[in-house]
């Protein structure tokens, strides 16, 4: 436990020391204006939402650990644990900061501004719900016309090599010359 609380320590300095320098280089790097701009590209796409579960889900992991070795004290340890989390999440802005300067140093004003104009506009909107849905349909058609392409690659080519190689073996339950799948061996 007394290794694992070193190596905390020396995280959390390595990550604000770090932090303050990547802050200090990115104030100098972008302007207000393009971290305006930024921002509103990110809330237009939701690129920053997904993040609101990780101090909760934080707590609830370090709630679950400090119960575990104290299960007496679970009611100290919740209170706590929550109150310490709301303290933090101030913090959260931070992230924001960051992200928002990640984009304005990735995209010009006006890519930003585009991209904010279209994912706030109705087919961008729609975009954002139902791509996920479409991107998920794709890949499901994708994978069943590999399977069909697979088969008759296999089908044709060991029809064309048969008179040249002899038999050629089926692999994966491809069909052979005879028209019967031959299941591998086990």
């Amino acid at each position: 436990m007394i290794k694992f609380a070193g190596f905390g320590r020396t995280l959390a300095v390595t990550l604000i020391v770090s932090a303050s320098l990547a802050g200090a280089a990115t104030a100098q790097d972008v302007t207000d204006e393009q971290i305006k701009t930024a921002r509103s590209a990110i809330d237009a796409i939701g690129a920053t939402n997904g993040f609101d579960n990780i101090l909760p889900g934080l707590a609830v992991r370090i709630k679950s650990t400090l119960v575990q070795a104290s299960p007496n004290h679970e009611s100290e340890i919740n209170a706590t644990v929550d109150e310490q989390a709301l303290a933090l999440a101030p913090r959260r802005a931070d992230l924001e900061r960051e992200a928002a300067s990640i984009y304005a140093k990735t995209f010009t004003q006006d890519e930003l501004k585009a991209i904010a104009d279209f994912y706030t506009s109705p087919v961008g909107k729609k975009l954002l719900s139902d791509g996920p849905i479409a991107t998920r349909e794709v890949m499901k058609a994708a994978e069943i016309w590999a399977v069909g392409v697979d088969r008759d690659l296999r089908a044709e080519s060991a029809k064309k090599l048969n008179p040249i190689l002899g038999s050629v073996p089926a692999t994966d339950g491809a069909a052979t010359e005879g028209g019967e799948a031959q299941q591998p061996q086990q």
